[in-house]
């Protein structure tokens, strides 16, 4: 089976709003998902124009709320009616333990979505401890293990491979999509995705740089 490589943070809200979107595209073309969950922070103070902290309250009050709103209404993935409470607490604990899901054999699909909805629209503190071994607990994974695995020097390497190699391959957001190679950044181009899976478009990304 061909595969999807999925670029995210387990806290990123436009990833939740495509997530049940893009799982169902997935399926229906016969395609496994490689998840690379990645310290986004990281990525945007590298690759975006300016950091989430630094841009203009309009842009957040536009980005982070009525778009974040509108898209919720048209994929139907409920969320608050504010960004979650813990939003700015650290990343690390909830990715990891994705990357600790898949490395010990696990489908974590279900966990992945779990996270995101749990944040978006439960105000779930995704760095709480407690708040992860439920989470992971509810999709009928063994969440305890994977905590305890992914905080050991092995999955905190795979992490930060995962973010140097997103900025490698010019990935700036979450989420992003790569469909046998081709980029497609943000879950308003998953029906882009949907195509590529059928029809691959013409051209290649990265672009040949000119001579």
């Amino acid at each position: 089976m061909a595969n999807i490589e999925y670029f995210y943070a387990a806290y990123s809200g436009y990833a939740y709003l495509g997530s049940a979107r893009f799982y169902e595209i997935a399926k229906t073309a016969n395609r496994n998902i490689i998840h690379r969950p990645v310290d986004l922070r990281e990525v945007v103070k590298v690759m975006a124009p300016s950091a989430f902290n630094k841009r203009s309250k309009a842009h957040i009050a536009y980005f982070f709320g009525r778009e974040i709103k509108r898209w919720s209404e048209f994929r139907n993935a409920p969320v608050l009616d504010s960004t979650p409470t813990h939003h700015n607490n650290d990343i690390t604990l909830p990715n990891c333990m994705l990357i600790a899901g898949m490395e010990q054999g696990n489908n974590i699909d279900r966990l992945a979505h779990a996270m995101l909805e749990g944040h978006w629209r439960d105000d779930a503190d995704l760095a709480d401890y407690d708040a992860l071994l439920k989470i992971g607990n509810s999709v009928d994974l063994d969440a305890r293990s994977l905590l305890d695995h992914a905080i050991s020097p092995e999955i905190q390497a795979i992490y930060k491979a995962n973010t140097e190699e997103a900025i490698e391959r010019s990935v700036f957001g979450s989420p992003t999509y790569f469909v046998d190679g081709d980029m497609f950044y943000g879950q308003d181009r998953l029906e882009m995705v949907e195509r590529a899976l059928q029809k691959p478009f013409a051209g290649k990304w990265p672009p040949t740089p000119k001579p």
